[in-house]
């Protein structure tokens, strides 16, 4: 499990965050949690297939993971997907990634079995976690 001070430095050090389960739709806690972050001075590239090719959060919008360019440098996904989804969306992450350093489940998002493969790959992993809660506890 991480600890404050990992995700603290986690979310001081994340530049590029890839949102998985992104949505244009204001409303949406994917949507709200970019912006946050957006404002915090992070890159943030929505992934979502049924958004592919639009721009959101001044980005372009991928399908999957894996049509991210390397060039981005994506070293956190923030992924709003059930628990059952996480393991494929890992996977796809640790191959696709170079410079991945964080797996980020929202609130409610927990896979040991993913978890257990990024740790194994030397990434920190946060579970059941928002980082616009986190971000002000944690850093203020």
């Amino acid at each position: 499990m991480a600890t404050d001070s990992q995700i603290r430095q986690a979310l001081l050090d994340s530049a590029v965050i890839a949102c998985v389960g992104a949505s244009a739709k204001p409303e949406r806690p994917s949507n709200s949690v970019s912006q946050f972050l957006r404002g915090k001075g992070k890159r943030v590239i929505g992934v979502n297939p049924g958004l592919a090719g639009q721009a959101l959060f001044g980005a372009p919008v991928y399908g999957r993971l894996s049509e991210i360019p390397a060039a981005e440098n994506v070293d956190m996904i923030d992924l709003f997907r059930r628990s059952e989804q996480i393991l494929p969306i890992v996977e796809e992450a640790i191959a696709a990634l170079p410079a991945l350093r964080t797996v980020w489940m929202q609130l409610g998002i927990e896979n040991r079995e993913a978890a257990a493969l990024a740790e194994a790959h030397g990434l920190l992993v946060v579970q059941n976690r928002c980082p616009r809660i986190e971000w002000p506890r944690l850093i203020g």
